[in-house]
C-alpha cells in the first residue's frame, strides 16, 4: 500500500517537472494555430486552402500586419515575420494585380519569410496568388469572420500564447469572485486552507504549481500547470484527492485573474504585525504589482474566514472604500472634539 502511494506521488511530481522543462522551450506554429481548441466566442474559423507544406512555419511575434503597402511595392520596414491579414481592401488591390498579370510584387512579397496569410470575410484568393504561395511554402488561411473581428480574436490569442509566464509554488482559488494566490513555505497549510474554502462554496483554480501569465503587461492570469493533474490536491495524511469528483464541476475553474496574494507564515512572537491595515503591502510578479496580505498562522486562527474577509475588503477597496483609513479619519475627528477630552481632563488640570 505504501509503495503504491509513493509511486503515485512520484508520478505527480514527475509530471510537474516535465511540464516545467517544456515551458522554457515553447514554440508556436501555423499548425498549432489551426489546431487550437477555442470556445465559440474565440473561434477563428480558419481553413487552410494552400501552402500546406508550410504549416510548420513558426509564428514568432504576437502581432499582425496588413500588407497593403507591400502589395503596392513598398517593402521598407515590411513586417514579414508577422501574420499577414488580407481584408476587402487588400483583396481588391490583389485582384487588380492578378488581372494585369503583374505578379512581380507578389513574388517579391513571398521572397520574404512569411509565417502565413489570412483572408477574412471568406474571401477566395486568386489562383495565381495561391500558386506563388504554394511555391514558397506559405500557408494561406481563410476565415468567415470580418477583418476587425478576426484581428481582435487573433491578437487576443497571440497575446495569451506569447505572454511572459512563470510557475509559482502555491494555490490559486476564487473567493467571492476575487482571485487569491495563497503562498507560503511547504507545510504551512496552503492546501488545507484552500480545501476549507472549497467546502465553503468557493472554487479551486490550481494547487501546488500555478502557471502565471502576464497579459497586456498589467494583468496576471493564473491556471493549473498541467491539465492531466489539474484540480487534484495533495493533503498530508489523506493523499491526492480529485476536487472535481468530490465537490462537482461548480467547485473548479480553469483560469482566473490574480488580484490578491496571501502569504501564510508561521506565527513569530518577535515580529510586529500590522494590526490596523493602513499599510498597503504589494509584491511583484512578472513586474506587475499585486496587493499582498501577510497572515500569521498558529493553532486557533481560522485562516479561511480571514481570506473570505480579505476578499470582501479588497472588493470594497476597488470601489473606493478603505476601512482602515476611514477608521483613522473617524478617530482623528473624535480626538479633535470636546467629548474626547472630557474623560481625561478636569477643570483643575493645568498645562
Amino acid at each position: 500500500m505504501k509503495t503504491t502511494e509513493n509511486q503515485a506521488k512520484s508520478v505527480y511530481k514527475k509530471a510537474l517537472n516535465v511540464y516545467s522543462k517544456d515551458m522554457a522551450n515553447i514554440s508556436f506554429s501555423v499548425l498549432n494555430l489551426l489546431e487550437l481548441d477555442l470556445k465559440k466566442h474565440d473561434s477563428l474559423e480558419l481553413t487552410c486552402v494552400s501552402g500546406r507544406m508550410g504549416l510548420s512555419n513558426k509564428i514568432l511575434e504576437p502581432n499582425i500586419n496588413r500588407p497593403g503597402l507591400a502589395l503596392s511595392g513598398f517593402f521598407d520596414s515590411f513586417a514579414n515575420e508577422r501574420v499577414q491579414l488580407f481584408g476587402r481592401g487588400e483583396y481588391a488591390y490583389l485582384a487588380t494585380l492578378t488581372e494585369k498579370k503583374d505578379l512581380s510584387t507578389i513574388e517579391k512579397m513571398f521572397s520574404f519569410k512569411i509565417p502565413c496569410c489570412l483572408f477574412s470575410n471568406d474571401l477566395k484568393p486568386p489562383k495565381e496568388f495561391l500558386e506563388i504561395s504554394d511555391k514558397h511554402n506559405c500557408p494561406i488561411l481563410t476565415s468567415t469572420l470580418s477583418s476587425n473581428e478576426l484581428a481582435l480574436r487573433l491578437l487576443r490569442i497571440l497575446s495569451n500564447t506569447f505572454a511572459p509566464k512563470i510557475s509559482i509554488h502555491g494555490v490559486l482559488v476564487e473567493v467571492f469572485g476575487l482571485g487569491i494566490l495563497i503562498m507560503g513555505s511547504s507545510g504551512v497549510g496552503k492546501s488545507e486552507t484552500a480545501l476549507e474554502l472549497i467546502e465553503r462554496g468557493h472554487r479551486l483554480v490550481a494547487d501546488d504549481v500555478v502557471e502565471i501569465s502576464c497579459i497586456n503587461g498589467n494583468t496576471l492570469v493564473g491556471r493549473g500547470a498541467n491539465k492531466i493533474i489539474g484540480h487534484h490536491m495533495e493533503i498530508r495524511g489523506l493523499g491526492i484527492i480529485n476536487i472535481r469528483q468530490l465537490y462537482g464541476i461548480g467547485a473548479i475553474r480553469e483560469v482566473k485573474q490574480i488580484q490578491l496574494v496571501a502569504k501564510l507564515e508561521e506565527w513569530d512572537a518577535e515580529k510586529v504585525y500590522d494590526r490596523l491595515g493602513t499599510e498597503e503591502l504589494t509584491t511583484e510578479i512578472l513586474d506587475v504589482k499585486i496587493p499582498l496580505l501577510e497572515i500569521p498562522v498558529k493553532p486557533g486562527r481560522n485562516v479561511p474566514i480571514i481570506l473570505e474577509t480579505a476578499a470582501k475588503n479588497e472588493r470594497l477597496k476597488s470601489m473606493g472604500y478603505f476601512s482602515a483609513r476611514e477608521f483613522s479619519r473617524n478617530v482623528l475627528r473624535w480626538i479633535e472634539t470636546d467629548s474626547a477630552r472630557t474623560p481625561y481632563y478636569t477643570d483643575d488640570d493645568t498645562y
